[in-house]
């Protein structure tokens, strides 16, 4: 599968937009969007006029990337919204919410998307006391994340919780620091996400 293997530095410049991907170095003074914020490159500082088009297509792109998927993926996952009860763009983000791997971040077991998708990968992670390996994994309301016993002393799973605090844990899963397991109480709603993201961009431009 393809990998983004460049600095995420540069993903929050060109969005202008602080996404935590790079997890404790963004709440220093060593994030690179606080000491250049403007986008890469030469012309990075030049003014940039988005056309319609232009303003919609950073908006799938800037969520694509912060949950860190392929655009073949990304399609996929509009398709299954676009097929469901509710508002698209809503029922989009709720999907994206709900895999393994962000479920994993938001409840604290790993400071980004990209560690947790790592700690997944490897089978540190059980799904209603069942292993599972698969970041894409959909989680649904009434399902036990844990840390699985034999990784439950693995450091960077511990120093994550430690410092879960610091972004908050939201209202829609519920998370027992002690025993390194969380319950999804609900699906999240439209407020439980505080990300800027106007999703209703991302609608127009795949409704062409």
């Amino acid at each position: 599968m393809a990998r983004y293997t460049a600095s995420v530095c540069r993903i929050c410049r060109r969005e202008n937009l602080k996404m935590y991907l790079k997890g404790d170095r963004c709440y220093t003074d060593k994030c690179a969007i606080e000491r250049r914020p403007y986008p890469p490159g030469q012309h990075g500082q030049g003014r940039v006029k988005f056309s319609n088009y232009g303003v919609q297509l950073r908006e799938k792109q800037k969520v694509k990337r912060m949950y860190g998927l392929l655009e073949s993926q990304f399609r996929g996952y509009f398709a299954r919204a676009a097929s469901s009860k509710g508002k698209t763009g809503e029922m989009l983000l709720q999907l994206l919410e709900l895999r393994l791997d962000n479920v994993v971040f938001r409840m604290g077991f790993a400071d980004t998307r990209a560690e947790a998708r790592q700690l997944v990968r490897h089978g540190h992670f059980t799904v209603n006391a069942k292993r599972v390996n698969m970041p894409g994994f959909a989680i649904k309301p009434g399902s036990v994340v844990e840390v699985h016993d034999k990784s439950k002393k693995i450091l960077r799973i511990q120093e994550a919780i430690e410092t879960v605090d610091r972004r908050g844990i939201p209202q829609w899963l519920d998370v027992d620091k002690k025993l390194l397991k969380g319950t999804v109480k609900t699906p999240p709603n439209r407020e439980d996400l505080t990300m800027p993201i106007q999703e209703q961009l991302i609608v127009e431009l795949y409704s062409k």
